[in-house]
């Protein structure tokens, strides 16, 4: 019985442990360290872009890269727009005598780090592509129109745009 009783205040202690009442422990679901971590993490409000303004701003600058001629110097069959499909269809309607002419993508052939081949021809191809940015502070917006036809023939503008009036346009092109 006093091996029973001893062996029972050996596990009291054990389970006890070496705490005091004045040790505080901090459990992550306190409500000071919520309230402190939800206060870290709060970002200040950002102006979104909706999808048809980021629409609209990459069919204008889909517009500016096919009015130049990046391809002059090479014989390029197509031009490849990294669009969705009905994107790409707007776009060949609005410029349907381009040349070269711009094409839906299932017709690029895509080897790695190599030229782009237009399937239908077996000649080089060029691939078009924007990327737009979320709203600067003063409601422009910054996108990135790249070209690429292989390794060696690559390139980028960057453009600033603004709305006026409603409709999107082009401020400033580096």
């Amino acid at each position: 019985m006093k091996v029973k009783i001893q062996m029972g205040l050996g596990l009291l202690l054990l389970a006890t442990g070496c705490a005091t009442p004045t040790d505080k422990i901090v459990f992550n679901d306190a409500a000071d360290v919520r309230a402190a971590a939800a206060s870290a993490s709060v970002l200040p409000a950002q102006n979104k872009l909706d999808r048809a303004d980021a629409l609209k701003i990459e069919s204008l600058i889909f517009g500016y890269l096919l009015e130049r001629h990046f391809w002059d110097l090479a014989d390029y069959s197509a031009v490849f727009l990294q669009a969705d499909e009905a994107q790409v269809a707007a776009l060949i309607k609005k410029y349907p005598d381009h040349v070269p002419p711009i094409k839906q993508s299932y017709h690029a052939a895509l080897p790695s780090h190599q030229t782009p081949m237009d399937k239908d021809t077996n000649k080089p191809a060029m691939i078009l592509s924007v990327e737009v940015n979320e709203p600067n502070a003063d409601d422009s917006v910054d996108a990135l129109g790249r070209w690429y036809a292989g390794d060696a023939v690559a390139g980028f503008r960057a453009f600033n745009l603004k709305k006026v009036a409603g409709d999107w346009q082009i401020a400033n092109v580096k």
